[in-house]
């Protein structure tokens, strides 16, 4: 498979109260990510990677309960918008959309993500490359699903420069 580069433009920190507004039924979806307070790993980490895919940021992120966080008043969101020469038909947006937040959530390991890291299919993951634009926070600048997945794992030929194998 070619390579696959999605550019993921990054806003942010929205507050669950101002988030509501991110309703726009043309624009308002994409990947996103919470940052709040953590019983084990601390104030303001990164907690959550999701998607906002046929539901817009405003309305998805209000049924997943983060106004529950023990530090709800600083819990801040960050949005990406998937960027590029065109806006793509629904069917290959979504499916963008899903690919990013997978590739994301796998190199990053977020708090309140375990669950799902299990069930992402590596192979679909190899040739994917994000490009994080904009505020795009903790998250790496770049993301290389040839680096993150299990792509390289049994190179046959793999050897360090200058150190032959016998």
């Amino acid at each position: 498979m070619k390579q696959h580069i999605i550019h993921i433009e990054w806003r942010g920190p929205y507050s669950l109260k101002k988030l509501a507004k991110l309703t726009n039924e043309r624009k308002d979806y994409g990947v996103y990510q919470i940052y709040g307070g953590h019983p084990v790993y601390g104030a303001d980490v990164l907690l959550y990677i999701g998607k906002a895919d046929k539901q817009t940021f405003g309305k998805r992120i209000s049924q997943e309960g983060w106004d529950w966080n023990r530090d709800a008043k600083e819990v801040k969101i960050y949005v990406g918008r998937l960027a590029g020469e065109h806006t793509p038909l629904p069917d290959d947006w979504s499916k963008e959309i899903d690919l990013a937040e997978k590739l994301l959530i796998y190199a990053h390991d977020p708090a309140s993500n375990s669950k799902s890291i299990a069930s992402i299919p590596d192979e679909a993951l190899q040739d994917i490359h994000l490009l994080n634009w904009g505020n795009h926070r903790d998250l790496m600048t770049e993301v290389s699903g040839a680096r993150w997945t299990s792509k390289y794992d049994d190179m046959p030929t793999y050897d360090v420069y200058g150190v032959h194998k016998k």
